[in-house]
Parts: structure tokens; C-alpha cells; sequence
């Protein structure tokens, strides 16, 4: 009677472990990429990009008692290759942090890498999420250096985590997340 007993408890037993794992999903994904502007002109590689999400609710209560929330934009620009690999031509790395002050109840943000921007400080949350989320005017390069007849395109990494630790951990527990998104392909020549 064991042996049958036993038989019957171990699907019964993988099945429940696999509906509790099913059950727990990740945090509901907040952090998007709204807008890539791509402008490929006669001199210079341009790229804009706008991030949502960049504070989700499950940040505020770790931002409010003093835990630094960290942004991390890596904008790429690759060739594409029809028959091999894509090129990675260049990538820039952009990192920001929000920080509050409990004392004087005011946000501050810093560019921690890859640019220089002076800090800027409010009182008001979703003008701190602002200016953390908008990168503009990013130049990537000259682009005569760049073939006209190739085809381009831009991808885009963001990170958003609390503290900067970004880990399957913390992406799980609703303290970090992660999001790419690809431009469509390009080329510096002119069609008419």
C-alpha cells in the first residue's frame, strides 16, 4: 500500500510544484522604451530617446527612505551584414541616479556616466522622473565614417534598479527591471 501511495504523491507532488512556480511571475514589466528617434544626417549620428516606467510603484517605498534608484541607458549603433553578424560600430553607455533626501524632502539627479550634466534637484517626483528618462541630442559619431550605401540600425538597453543591483533576484522580487528595443534599419543616402 506505501509503494502505491508513494506512486500516486510524486506527480501529485511535481504537479503542485510546477503550478507554484508557474504562479510566481515577475513583477508586471513597467520599464519601456516610448520613443527612438534615429537622424542620420550629413554630419552627425543623432539619437533621442525617451524611457517610461523608469520609477515603478514597487520603487517608491525604497526611493522615499533613502535608496538611490539607478537608470542605465546603452545605446548601440550597428551595421547590418546580410550574410554574417551584425557590426557593432559604436556603443555609449549612459547611467543616472535618483536620489532623495528625506531631510529636506527633495529628489536629485546625477549623471553617473557617460555624460557630463550638471545635477539637477526638485521637490516634484514626476519632474525628477523626467529628467532621468529623456535622453536627448546623444550623438553617436560622425557619419562620414560611416558607408552610405550600408544599412543601420540603433538598439537600446535599459535598466532600471534600485541601488544598481540589477540581478534575476531582484528582477524577480520587483526591484529591478530590463528592456530593449531596435530601430528600424537606415541609411545615410538620401531616397527620392
Amino acid at each position: 500500500m506505501t509503494v502505491l501511495y508513494r506512486a500516486r504523491c510524486v506527480p501529485v507532488a511535481a504537479a503542485l510544484a510546477l503550478w507554484l512556480l508557474a504562479e510566481t511571475t515577475p513583477a508586471r514589466a513597467e520599464l519601456r522604451v516610448s520613443e527612438l528617434d534615429i537622424y542620420l544626417n550629413d554630419h552627425e549620428v543623432t539619437v533621442h530617446v525617451v524611457l517610461l516606467g523608469t520609477i515603478p510603484p514597487g520603487f517608491h517605498e525604497g526611493l522615499q527612505s533613502g535608496i538611490p534608484a539607478h537608470v542605465r541607458c546603452t545605446i548601440e549603433l550597428w551595421q547590418y551584414n546580410r550574410l554574417w553578424r551584425d557590426a557593432l560600430i559604436r556603443s555609449v553607455t549612459l547611467e543616472r541616479q535618483l536620489a532623495y533626501n528625506v531631510v529636506t524632502k527633495e529628489y536629485k539627479v546625477l549623471s553617473l556616466k557617460g555624460e557630463t550634466r550638471p545635477p539637477h534637484g526638485t521637490r516634484d517626483l514626476r519632474d525628477a522622473q523626467r529628467v532621468l528618462s529623456e535622453v536627448r541630442g546623444l550623438k553617436l559619431g560622425p557619419a562620414s565614417g560611416l558607408d552610405p550605401a550600408e544599412i543601420f540600425y540603433v538598439r537600446v538597453h535599459a535598466e532600471a534598479a534600485l541601488n544598481g543591483d540589477n540581478t534575476f533576484v531582484s528582477r524577480m522580487s520587483g526591484t529591478a527591471e530590463q528592456t530593449m528595443r531596435q530601430s528600424d534599419f537606415r541609411t545615410i543616402q538620401r531616397v527620392q
